[in-house]
Formats: structure tokens, sequence, C-alpha cells
């Protein structure tokens, strides 16, 4: 019961954010089909609330458009991953899975992001070429940081101040 409401919840927050959801009837046919899927993956089962929820805890810290957009791309990848050895006859499965690839394509930007988040971490960074290239790169890095810092902090103070006389 858990996970199926985890799923349905995470599928609306993430058709509801980015205008996929033309009418509340594609939703529910959505909700019926993952109320298939639940039953095809005995997700009523006892050990489903073991270890809290997997993704939706995660999207609460996730604040910003832009970085719902990273997280929910992977989310979906996870989901997509998940389905592909998954009876396709099925139409629920089929439904399901397409909605997602849709909901994908429309996140192309932040799976971009993704994989340049996994490049990062693939960095040998005791390897002296990239020492050396990310030493030459330092002050471009931290020039972006304070700009970034500093232009949020000129925006705010561009508002114009109400007199407290």
């Amino acid at each position: 019961m858990a996970f199926q409401t985890y799923s349905l919840f995470v599928l609306s927050i993430i058709m509801i954010s980015f205008g996929h959801v033309e009418n509340r009837l594609n939703l529910l046919q959505l909700q019926n089909d993952i109320d298939q899927l639940k039953a095809d993956f005995n997700s009523s089962h006892s050990d489903v609330a073991d270890g809290g929820p997997i993704f939706t805890e995660k999207l609460s810290s996730w604040t910003e458009r832009n970085e719902q957009r990273i997280i929910m791309s992977q989310i979906i990848s996870m989901y997509l991953k998940m389905l592909e050895n998954t009876d396709r006859s099925k139409a629920h499965v089929r439904n399901i899975t397409e909605e997602l690839h849709t909901l994908k394509e429309s996140l192309s930007d932040g799976s971009k992001k993704i994989e340049d988040l996994k490049d990062l971490t693939k960095l040998q960074m005791n390897d002296l070429k990239i020492q050396r290239k990310a030493v030459n790169e330092l002050f471009s890095v931290l020039q972006k940081l304070v700009g970034t810092s500093s232009s949020h902090k000129r925006k705010r103070s561009q508002f114009p101040r109400l007199c407290k006389c």
C-alpha cells in the first residue's frame, strides 16, 4: 500500500510540476494502471514499509525547480529501469512506461546534469594531469561561485524598500 501511494505521489508531482497533466482523467487512468502494477508486484507485502520511502523523502530536500528537474529525471530513469523487466504485454505496464518516457523527454536537461555529476565523481583527483587542469580552472570556478552568490544579493537589494516612518 505504501509503495503504491508513494509511486502515485511521485508521478503526480512530476506530471503536475511540468505541465503534463492535460486533465484529471489522465491522472486517474494512471492511478488505475499503477494499482494494477502494485498488484503485479505484490506491493501490499509487509516489507514495503521497512526503511521508509525511497523516492518521496529525497524530493523534499530538492526545492528549486531546476533542482527538482534533476532529481525527477533520475527517479523516472529508475522507474523505467525497473519496468524493463516487467511483462510489456500488459496494457497498464505499457501505459505507465509510455507516460514515463514522455516525462523523461521533457526532463532531458535534468538527465544531462545527472551525467555531468556522474562524470565529476569519476575524475581521478590523484592524477597529476587532472590536478594541473583543476588548478588552472580554480580561479574561474571561484569567480563563478562568487558571481552567483553576489548576483542573488543584488537581486534582493534592488527591491524597493518600504519607508518605516
